[in-house]
């Protein structure tokens, strides 16, 4: 049976190129080729030759069965048009699925796919689908590249409806910033479309066939940075409205009604987040005019990155309960336990309530309990007159001042720190997938270290070396002063307390608007300031992780915070 996976590489997603757009729905969007090896060989789906310097010379014949480099098993060829092939394949040497392109050497594209493939795969960044294999062997050259079995294209979310906002907050930020970190690097996608984004179940972004994807297209830009940032500013389009953002159907979305242009989502459907809207026109080529505001638009993912951290960060739903229903609850829950159910039809008699006590013992027990409470109150009268005469026998004249000449030679104790209360938390990863179990960190300050937040598992107590760390801000509901912060946590683990600028008016979203003001280690660290420190915002930052033996996993834990002044 053929595996269940959305990692094959979208090469024949449709743009502007109407007849491709045919050949390529005939793949699923979950890599299960609906067009099986014999129907590739079709005139339909095998492109003929091209005038404007295509390739000219017909792909390698490969079958279901056939091994590259005696390792990798091609299994079912997922996409064959303009001279190059798609296949999902097995990596015999490691045992995993794997995803391959396949052209031939003197193809007029080789020499770029090869240098696309091969400049990915140096970027390394986790928010990509990694290229594994880039070689150039017996006239044939091949791309290899992960696949992902437990990742959903958006273009297959989008089937359903259109995203909550705060999925559809999450997509626009994580591919933005991964963008953004490509572009840095001199790497461009330029076929940045709902294919090419993929959900993992941890619910983290992840994007395939940068640079890839154009390379073997043959695509082009003179401005690749604003050419990707009106992809996402579509990306984000489609996921509020289900619409696609121009005329022309696609990716299985209807698009806008004609001669109308293009207008924002909100006026398109009802209840769209209004920020998110005018986000995706500031991204999209209208000039970064609005229906309420005139916004300078975002002509790069960097600028794109900026717009996203200026914006009210959007919460995640609070989970729903629901409550089971009346076959599925206990006796205990329904009132009834201990006592049988009455019979249909059967009125059930009124319990009288038993007598007063009458009899004589009755009676007897009831004045010795009135005996010994008379005892009680004159007992405790007498205590609390002679403590009044005492405390008014040693008292000073109230009439008069009192002051201190600074000659009391007694010790006065020390104020100890007044617990300050927090009035919210969240996940923050930076540097990461911008989300880090955000269903758990109310447990944080649950006043409970039976319950904990945790991180995400890493490959070393280092994460993996994908990033320097991960945290959780606090808020404090108001700027106060901040003696000690004291986490628990479940292992020993290395821990910064960063503190954001006193005078933040609202939450900062970047790494570098919080400054350390202490670290330590341990399973419970007290992070006290080495100075005086007042703020609102604070910043527990986890910088490395303890291997969890329950798991076998590198991972954080932290079981309570407290915050004293």
């Amino acid at each position: 049976m053929a595996e269940r996976s959305t990692a094959a590489v979208d090469v024949a997603d449709n743009g502007d190129e109407t007849s491709l757009t045919a050949q390529a729905d005939q793949s699923t969007a979950d890599g299960v080729a609906k067009n099986r090896e014999r129907d590739t060989d079709s005139d339909e789906v095998q492109e003929s030759p091209r005038t404007d310097g295509a390739g000219t010379t017909s792909p390698p014949e490969l079958h279901s069965g056939h091994k590259l480099a005696r390792r990798y098993r091609l299994e079912e060829c997922v996409t064959r048009l303009d001279g190059f092939s798609s296949w999902r394949a097995v990596d015999e040497k490691l045992r995993r699925a794997v995803g391959v392109h396949i052209l031939p050497a003197d193809h007029s594209r080789a020499r770029s796919v090869l240098a696309a493939a091969r400049s990915s795969a140096l970027l390394g960044d986790p928010r990509f689908v990694q290229v594994l294999d880039a070689v150039e062997e017996n006239d044939v050259v091949y791309v290899v590249h992960e696949w992902l079995p437990d990742a959903t294209e958006l273009t297959t979310l989008l089937a359903s409806g259109p995203l909550e906002p705060y999925d559809a907050y999450q997509m626009v930020s994580q591919v933005s910033s991964a963008m953004a970190a490509a572009h840095r690097e001199g790497l461009a996608h330029l076929r940045l479309n709902p294919n090419a984004v993929l959900r993992a179940s941890t619910g983290q972004w992840r994007i395939r066939g940068l640079a890839v994807n154009a390379a073997l297209r043959g695509v082009a830009s003179d401005t690749p940075q604003r050419t990707d940032t009106e992809a996402i500013g579509a990306l984000l389009y489609a996921a509020l409205t289900q619409r696609w953002p121009y005329e022309s159907d696609a990716y299985g979305l209807s698009g806008l009604p004609k001669d109308i242009g293009l207008i924002a989502p909100d006026q398109v459907r009802a209840g769209v987040h209004r920020g998110l809207s005018e986000l995706s026109m500031r991204a999209l080529a209208n000039d970064g005019a609005t229906a309420s505001r005139h916004e300078s638009p975002c002509t790069t993912p960097e600028e794109l990155v900026k717009a996203i951290g200026e914006m009210p960060r959007i919460r995640p739903p609070e989970p729903a309960f629901t409550a089971p229903p009346e076959y599925q609850r206990t006796t205990y829950q329904q009132g009834t336990y201990g006592r049988q159910g009455p019979r249909p039809g059967v009125t059930q008699p009124i319990t009288t309530p038993p007598p007063p006590l009458q009899s004589r013992t009755g009676k007897a027990l009831k004045w010795a309990v009135s005996a010994l409470l008379i005892a009680a109150l004159g007992l405790g009268s007498w205590q609390l007159a002679d403590a009044l005469m005492d405390q008014g026998g040693k008292s000073e004249d109230p009439g008069q001042t009192q002051t201190n000449d600074g000659n009391d030679k007694s010790p006065k104790k020390p104020a100890s720190g007044k617990p300050i209360a927090i009035s919210g938390a969240r996940d923050f990863d930076p540097l990461g997938d911008q989300s880090e179990k955000p269903s758990d960190i109310g447990k944080v300050y649950d006043n409970s270290t039976a319950t904990y937040w945790q991180t995400d598992f890493y490959l070393s107590a280092d994460f993996g070396r994908l990033k320097s760390g991960v945290g959780i801000i606090l808020d404090l509901g108001k700027t106060q002063q901040v003696g000690k912060v004291t986490v628990t946590f479940v292992g020993d683990t290395s821990v910064e307390l960063r503190s954001a600028s006193s005078n933040a008016g609202s939450e900062p979203t970047s790494l570098d608007a919080y400054s350390k003001v202490a670290e330590g280690s341990g399973t419970t660290v007290q992070l006290k300031p080495g100075k005086s420190l007042k703020s609102r915002y604070l910043l527990v930052w986890l910088t490395k992780l303890p291997l969890q033996p329950d798991d076998g996993k590198w991972r954080g834990r932290v079981a309570d915070i407290k915050v004293t002044s």
